[in-house]
């Protein structure tokens, strides 16, 4: 089972967006005063608790708590921001994102695996 790790500061975002070419990873921009957000935590973890791409790292960032890394992140990846969000980022570039009802265990499974 994978785990994600939670990001807190805009060196932690850098770092994993430089080294993205050696490891890709898919982050969830998840809001803690938000039932969707919630639902979609709910989502991304179910999906780590099965059969999840070994070849990824998982991130997540609180929007509220870690706002400057909420928006860095909008900024250098230029996906607007939503929240709850999830991107899949290989080489510095946004290869697939989705967001709100969409973030679903079956989606990520579509997509990753």
């Amino acid at each position: 089972m994978a785990q994600w790790k939670e990001i807190t500061t805009t060196e932690q975002w850098t770092e994993a967006w430089t080294a993205s070419g050696e490891k890709p990873f898919v982050i969830l921009k998840h809001s803690t005063a938000c039932p969707v957000s919630f639902s979609a935590l709910e989502e991304f973890e179910s999906y780590l608790g099965k059969t999840p791409n070994e070849d990824v790292e998982y991130l997540l960032v609180k929007v509220i708590e870690s706002r400057p890394v909420s928006n860095q992140i909008a900024e250098e990846t230029g996906v607007k921001h939503a929240s709850p969000q999830v991107l899949y980022v290989k080489n510095k570039e946004t290869v697939w994102n989705t967001s709100h009802w969409s973030i679903t265990e079956k989606h990520m499974t579509a997509v990753l695996n």
